[in-house]
């Protein structure tokens, strides 16, 4: 009898542990936040968005400085709302990725407006919410800061180039260094790609995981040298279903982009402009906007 107490002892000690354990690691992987990195916040960049700002042309749907220039423009298809950005610049240092609260980290995020605001973004969508995976390369404005290859690697990266180029790349045949070394300047790895080479890459049945067909979306392509297109799509509601990643890709083709990617979307799906957010985020069912890892944007 003492041996059958003893025994059920260590064995409720055991699964007591193992359940803390299991507890612990999804804390860790969802809600925990942990800091592993600052990134230095840049006065120079804050100057240059003040003087651009002071002498640009700024309307509801445009904004142009001389450096950049943004036409948004809605449209409805498939029952949902789109918003289509044309952005064109001079340079491709003014398409950037910023980091929540300027930190890299583990479940540190805050919402896309917020990170917008504090990088002085003209335009800014969510980026690939990097925080909610473990693995995956992790490069952000030439700096690597995670080199373990992703999980999906057969879904493919979108590598935005220094000279503003897009690739669509496999983390499994290559390594974060080398894309670094032939001038990476910033990874995004969410997908699929919607688009490459001009012809649309995914099938009517494609999809993300387990996601359902119609869904909120945020995408980025380019269209030629420095002529860059965002679309982002409402969803979830009764005024707007959702696009599928067909449907996506279909809107990509429609303004001529050349290469095209499927950002993070969901409750994520957010677009920024001229300091407000102007699409419907959706999170939980209400109209509210997602705190996520990192953004996308244009800006100084």
């Amino acid at each position: 009898m003492k041996f059958l107490k003893k025994s059920y002892a260590y064995a409720s000690v055991f699964g007591l542990l193992l359940t803390s354990g299991f507890s612990y690691t999804l804390l860790k992987t969802f809600v925990l936040s942990e800091s592993m990195t600052t990134v230095a916040a840049n006065t120079q960049d804050t100057k240059a968005a003040q003087t651009a700002a002071s002498n640009a042309t700024i309307t509801d749907s445009s904004y142009s400085d001389g450096n950049i220039s943004i036409n948004l423009t809605e449209t409805t298809v498939a029952n949902t709302q789109v918003y289509i950005a044309d952005i064109t610049t001079t340079s491709s240092d003014y398409l950037k990725t910023a980091l929540a609260q300027n930190t890299y980290g583990t479940n540190v995020t805050a919402k896309t407006s917020e990170t917008a605001a504090a990088n002085n973004a003209i335009l800014a969508v969510n980026g690939d919410y990097y925080g909610a995976n473990s693995t995956g390369y992790v490069i952000k404005n030439g700096v690597i800061y995670r080199d373990t290859v992703r999980d999906d690697a057969e879904n493919g990266d979108l590598a935005i180039f220094s000279d503003g180029h897009f690739e669509i790349i496999y983390e499994n045949q290559t390594t974060a260094q080398e894309l670094l070394d032939k001038g990476v300047a910033n990874l995004l790895a969410f997908g699929p790609s919607l688009v490459e080479n001009g012809e649309i890459t995914v099938s009517t049945n494609s999809e993300v995981g387990q996601a359902m067909s119609s869904n909120p979306r945020t995408a980025i392509g380019i269209i030629d040298e420095n002529h860059y297109i965002i679309v982002v799509s409402d969803g979830r509601t009764s005024e707007s279903a959702g696009l599928s990643l067909y449907e996506l890709a279909e809107v990509m083709k429609s303004y001529g982009a050349k290469t095209a990617y499927n950002l993070d979307g969901g409750g994520s799906s957010t677009l920024y402009f001229n300091g407000q957010v102007i699409n419907k985020p959706t999170t939980n069912g209400s109209i509210s906007e997602r705190s996520v890892s990192d953004i996308v944007y244009f800006g100084y």
